[in-house]
């Protein structure tokens, strides 16, 4: 059941990453009427929200576009940094919706900062006992009740499913900030604006297909933990 959980995960994760990718590759061949490039709409932004302390740089790779809260920059990958078509403007308004998350303290990035630490401790606890439990397997049974082990998997699994879903929100505010501000300040025309949000909301089911399979994961641990209880 747990591969089958795996296996649908990764199938459905495949065809939306690989739905993105096409979308982008498309709308990245239609330029804005603007003629503004990511960057420049990336800066645009930042001002137009009195955010002044947060650079925007260029980093190597496709699709590699994030904002990062700990030093403060917006990073955009070179398709997006340069171009200007639809594409990039949704992915470089995005990243800046972020930081205008970041500036306003918005409760579910900063709740979503806090977790941050606890969900790479969860992640790397699940790494070192999959590791343990696969190269030694009876001694690790042997010293700990399965029903034990099960529990601790049930609470690192509990941690990573909830960043999960905490993950959502934030993602969905950031594209309807971005998208708003676009429409708004006429950095885009109708038509740009259905494509960026088409691009943002395929972007979005990546997050939204992650939390449903650690969800998955973890309802299947507790069903395993109710059947052992029960024996």
């Amino acid at each position: 059941m747990l591969w089958i959980i795996f296996g649908v995960t990764m199938i459905a994760s495949l065809i939306v990453h690989w739905q993105l990718k096409s979308k982008f590759a498309r709308y990245s061949q239609i330029g804005l009427q603007s003629n503004l490039t990511g960057a420049e709409i990336a800066d645009m932004m930042l001002r137009d929200h009195k955010i002044y302390d947060v650079k925007i740089t260029c980093v190597e790779g496709h699709l590699t576009d994030h904002y990062n809260p700990a030093d403060k920059t917006v990073n955009l990958s070179p398709e997006v940094y340069h171009g200007n078509s639809a594409a990039s403007a949704a992915v470089a308004a995005h990243e800046c919706g972020h930081a205008v998350q970041h500036a306003t303290a918005y409760a579910m990035l900063e709740f979503r900062s806090m977790m941050v630490p606890v969900q790479n401790i969860s992640a790397w606890f699940l790494n070192i006992l999959f590791i343990v439990a696969f190269f030694g397997g009876y001694f690790l049974y042997s010293v700990i009740d399965p029903a034990t082990i099960l529990l601790f998997i049930i609470a690192a699994y509990g941690v990573i499913t909830l960043f999960s879903f905490v993950t959502l929100p934030v993602e969905f505010d950031a594209s309807k900030r971005a998208l708003v501000w676009m429409t708004d300040k006429g950095i885009v025309t109708r038509q740009e604006n259905a494509m960026a949000k088409d691009a943002l909301n395929t972007a979005a089911l990546t997050y939204v297909i992650a939390a449903l399979g650690s969800l998955s994961i973890l309802l299947y641990y507790v069903a395993s933990y109710i059947g052992i209880s029960r024996d």
